[in-house]
């Protein structure tokens, strides 16, 4: 029994490898840069080893992409939740979105920015993952958008749709910008301007601007 439980340890332990060196080449090369071969080769496993965790390259696509969700929930979601619900916690969010890009925690940027453009016009099984992850955090913003609303800090007309789509839209932006060209520009940085641009959304539906802290 102790001999099995070290064996599942064990695959769990390189599963974990493997995924780990998965997201960071897919966030840079895309899903379909990945392949059993290469991570095998690259980590020094044994390439029959490694197909037997995920047995196909879609396996393995769709567990990058559940790999990839679970350290975006860690570095962006989760902080956020430890703010109490309202502008704190949009606050918190889109901060820790910016700290998330701007720290490379994946090398290529945000990893799901990456992936979308890879797969967005495609069918099939890692194309539903990698939308349903993105309709998740769509949800999750406008629902942090709302409880704002709800807790009276945002106007009680604001159209939360659109202006978690206005957040979402600046964030990306500002990873595009950042990995195609450097955060380097001679009177700001693509996150600064995203931090301002959020800022001053969230100001003209604040029911207290003066709440918000001062962008950079």
């Amino acid at each position: 029994m102790q001999r099995s439980d070290g064996r599942v340890e064990r695959g769990n332990q390189t599963r974990r490898l493997v995924l780990d060196r998965a997201t960071r080449v897919a966030s840079a090369e895309g899903l379909d840069g990945l392949s059993l071969g290469r991570l095998a080769g690259e980590l020094k496993l044994s390439k029959s080893g490694v197909f037997t965790l995920f047995g196909s390259k879609e396996e393995l696509q769709l567990a990058t992409v559940r790999a990839a969700v679970n350290i975006y929930t860690a570095h962006v979601v989760r902080p956020a939740l430890e703010e109490p619900a309202g502008l704190r916690r949009v606050v918190r969010l889109y901060e820790s979105w910016l700290t998330y890009s701007r720290e490379r925690v994946f090398p290529g940027g945000c990893f799901f920015s990456s992936v979308s453009a890879e797969f967005d016009a495609r069918e099939g099984r890692v194309h539903d993952s990698i939308a349903q992850a993105r309709a998740d955090w769509n949800a999750f913003v406008e629902r942090t958008l709302e409880e704002a609303r709800q807790a009276g800090e945002l106007a009680e007309d604001t159209d939360v749709a659109q202006l978690a789509f206005e957040i979402i839209a600046l964030l990306e932006a500002s990873n595009a910008e950042s990995v195609l060209h450097g955060d380097d520009s001679v009177d700001a940085t693509p996150y600064q301007r995203a931090r301002r641009g959020i800022r001053d959304r969230l100001g003209a539906a604040a029911t207290d601007p003066a709440a918000l802290p001062t962008a950079d």
